[in-house]
């Protein structure tokens, strides 16, 4: 009776890895979202590429590289967060299967996904830069300093993540 009740306790458990696929489509429903998004900066871009200043179109065009690490980072979540907890992607021989794919585990995804997340912040600092005025009042300050802080916090946590895999991946197995 007890291992009857283990083995459905067991299968229901192994069965709600499957909870998580809707949180994956929602994600492919975001990377639409964000290509909207895209497709709206690049149009703006491009009706005012005559009157626009140099650094509005510098600005502009780190604004689509962001959207566009954003989307990929998320891609990257998508196919191996699910390859990860819910059930392998069986595309093994479509010609456009990206290498990394079935080969980032947990702890690769969570470097990349910081990674990404530095790469985005320093976007969104240099995009700070080529927006500070000429005359800094105290609130311009206080957002660049701000920014600075929230950078070097996730370089921190990038390096610290790093560090911690490097150890954990040099740990003998018992």
């Amino acid at each position: 009776m007890l291992e009857k009740i283990e083995a459905v306790m067991e299968s229901l458990i192994f069965k709600s890895r499957w909870l998580l696929a809707p949180f994956y489509v929602g994600l492919v429903l975001s990377i639409a979202l964000l290509f909207v998004k895209f497709a709206q900066e690049l149009w703006h871009m491009t009706t005012h590429v005559f009157t626009m200043a140099e650094s509005d179109m510098i600005v502009g065009i780190l604004a689509l590289v962001d959207m566009a690490l954003v989307g990929s980072l998320l891609l990257m979540i998508i196919f191996s967060g699910y390859e990860i907890f819910v059930s392998k992607i069986d595309v093994a021989e479509h010609k456009d299967r990206p290498e990394w794919m079935g080969t980032i585990d947990f702890s690769g995804l969570k470097l990349k996904v910081i990674g990404a997340i530095v790469a985005i912040s320093a976007i969104d600092l240099l995009k700070t830069f080529m927006n500070i005025p000429a005359e800094l009042s105290d609130g311009d300050v206080n957002t660049v300093k701000w920014k600075v802080i929230v950078h070097m916090t996730f370089v921190l946590s990038g390096v610290f993540f790093a560090v911690m895999d490097k150890i954990a991946g040099d740990t003998v197995r018992h």
